[in-house]
């Protein structure tokens, strides 16, 4: 059974297979609807059914409460109509013009710091990936696995892929990177993939929250924002354990030290007396709870783990007036095995 999708505000329709998500139809006909982690874990594609009924599917209830599908909400990486449907959504512009696609590249080179891997993917030269900066690919294993990696470059940036991996204990994935894989390797990947990117239409200052890996796609949006002249004020929060899980704060710094709209916050929160470490410390959310009592004129982009990232968005929402439609966000759940960054 075919059934037809409508989209509100933007008057869109799109037809949906029985074997299909509705978010799985939309991507393929390149509507652009929010999503992330495709799983049914982190919200970002929920919306409104106005008219007709779905099949929740594999939704967890930390993303999709009972309260909320009594509103008529749903998670459409999981629901599947039951019949002809309505529904309301904010569509993202741009994204639906970018072609998800399958390519094979070659690991170009693996630099390894701390316990974080800086692997750099070189495309054929017949070939070129669009996509905006703050998305992901989904790397594709030799055993029909995948996993899933945010871009840590920006656009214009783009003769390689960047992936930032964390070594996971007992993660195949990246205990194989570590310990395993050798430069010009052939890998395949899928992408680009996710609605993580620098809402461009709006004129508000923006916090961005990272924590760990959660970096990655930050480092991408903020070097496509100096490079595209976009003064807007960037307050950048990153969180981690030590010190040494600052594995690139240098280059952060010098984000700020070269751009004066840009300022970045370090936050540490289990430093040892022998790390010296004189900056803040804490949970990076509270963080920027101590610093701001009213976030009703902001953006925020939060990134990395999702014990963080649920913190952020109860937090800034429901004690600092957040409006809950500029909350951006992108949860690295772990895989089962701890392998990827995303279910």
């Amino acid at each position: 059974m075919t059934c037809q999708v409508k989209v509100l505000p933007s008057g869109h329709s799109f037809a949906v297979e029985t074997h299909e998500t509705i978010l799985e139809a939309a991507l393929r006909q390149n509507v652009g609807l929010p999503y992330g982690c495709r799983d049914g874990a982190c919200g970002a594609c929920k919306g409104k059914v106005v008219a007709g009924e779905v099949e929740h599917g594999g939704a967890q209830e930390k993303a999709l409460s009972a309260t909320d599908r009594a509103q008529g909400m749903a998670l459409f990486c999981c629901a599947r109509p039951q019949g002809d449907l309505t529904i309301e959504v904010r569509e993202l512009a741009g994204i639906g013009d970018i072609q998800i696609k399958t390519l094979p590249c070659r690991v170009e080179s693996i630099e390894k710091i701390h316990d974080v891997a800086v692997l750099k993917l070189k495309l054929p030269v017949s070939e070129r990936l669009q996509f905006m900066a703050g998305q992901y690919i989904d790397i594709l294993m030799k055993d029909g696995k995948k996993r899933s990696f945010s871009i840590a470059n920006a656009p214009h940036d783009d003769a390689f892929i960047e992936l930032h991996i964390r070594n996971q204990p007992g993660g195949t994935f990246s205990e194989y990177v570590f310990h395993s894989m050798k430069e010009k390797e052939i890998m395949r990947f899928k992408g680009p993939l996710g609605s993580f990117f620098l809402r461009e239409d709006s004129d508000k200052p923006i916090i961005m929250v990272a924590s760990g890996t959660g970096f990655a796609p930050i480092k991408g949006i903020i070097e496509h924002a100096i490079h595209h002249g976009i003064t807007r004020p960037i307050v950048f929060y990153w969180g981690a354990r030590t010190p040494h899980d600052l594995y690139m704060a240098e280059q952060a710094g010098q984000w700020q030290a070269q751009n004066a709209n840009i300022t970045f916050i370090p936050v540490v929160s289990d430093a040892l007396p022998e790390h010296n470490w004189l900056g803040r410390s804490g949970f990076v959310h509270q963080a920027v709870l101590d610093d701001f009592d009213d976030l009703s004129g902001y953006q925020v982009y939060a990134c990395g783990a999702p014990i963080m990232v649920e913190a952020a968005h109860k937090s800034f929402i429901g004690e600092r007036k957040l409006p809950e439609d500029e909350f951006f966000s992108d949860a690295f759940f772990l895989s089962k095995d701890m392998s990827g960054s995303k279910p």
